[in-house]
């Protein structure tokens, strides 16, 4: 499944990416000790919702302006990010992983970002130029195991790739593997599309295996049934997630869902530990 950033920027799974992300390093930065934030796939950082690419699908319709028009106040901080690289009240931007995470540093955080892709990369320089983060242009699983442990006791890396490669789930899973053994402790958040149902139970129980004891499941999906062949939602695994973010997560969850359902469905997110 080819998911390049551009194409999809604002839609329901950067809505719930994204939401969850503010809210899982907002629980990290209760204890005032610095955290490194790591973006193993970043994107370009910012994106314009009237572009061609974002134009062509038109998902922001069903993600972040869906949310926009929802009053719910449990997605004041996901809107106010939106905003906050906006004029005006409609979102016209929407703001990458990258933008997001520069909203949150601490002045005793830190900010490491990694794009492959050269026209990306700089595409990517220029977004942040203001934020005071580093910024590699390298292989995401090489520079993910070269970055940790970080030079902070703390951090969260974030993994979300664009699923272009047969093997990516498979890179996922060695290279998680070894970042574990390297950084047992770390918080890691991996971002998944869900579409075909059959892969993805393969790749959960390659994951299980790994015998990792916090790792946490959250799955949006769209539809009440599966729709085969097309995009039915995401997920993510989250390794040791801080117990104030999941103390947190169930209303919002049910904010995301209720927000983000399409015209004829209620939709679902379900979470749960993956050993369970």
């Amino acid at each position: 499944m080819n998911y390049r950033h551009s194409f999809h920027a604002g839609n329901s799974a950067d809505v719930v990416k994204h939401g969850l992300l503010i809210a899982l390093v907002r629980a990290l930065q209760h204890k005032p000790g610095p955290l490194t934030l790591i973006d193993t796939h970043a994107g370009c950082g910012l994106y314009d919702l009237g572009g061609d690419e974002a134009q062509r699908t038109g998902e922001a319709t069903q993600g972040v302006l869906r949310v926009f028009a929802d009053p719910n106040p449990l997605l004041d901080d996901y809107r106010a990010a939106v905003r906050a690289v906006n004029v005006g009240d409609e979102p016209h931007l929407y703001p990458g992983s990258p933008r997001f995470l520069a909203q949150l540093l601490r002045p005793q955080d830190f900010l490491i970002l990694n794009e492959k892709h050269p026209e990306d990369a700089y595409a990517l320089r220029g977004a942040i130029r203001d934020t005071g983060a580093a910024v590699h242009q390298r292989d995401a699983y090489e520079l993910w195991l070269a970055m940790l442990p970080p030079r902070t006791a703390r951090g969260v890396v974030v993994v979300d790739p664009p699923y272009e490669q047969p093997d990516e789930r498979a890179r996922i899973t060695a290279t998680l593997a070894a970042a574990y053994r390297k950084w047992a402790h770390g918080v890691t958040v991996i971002w998944y599309p869900l579409k075909d149902s059959a892969t993805h139970w393969r790749w959960k129980q390659q994951l299980r295996k790994l015998g990792i004891p916090k790792l946490l499941l959250v799955e949006h999906w769209l539809y009440d049934s599966e729709q085969p062949g097309i995009y039915n939602g995401a997920g993510l695994y989250i390794v040791n997630p801080p117990y104030a973010f999941t103390q947190t997560l169930p209303p919002l969850l049910e904010a995301l869902r209720a927000a983000l359902a399409p015209e004829g469905h209620k939709g679902e997110i379900i979470s749960g530990w993956l050993g369970d």
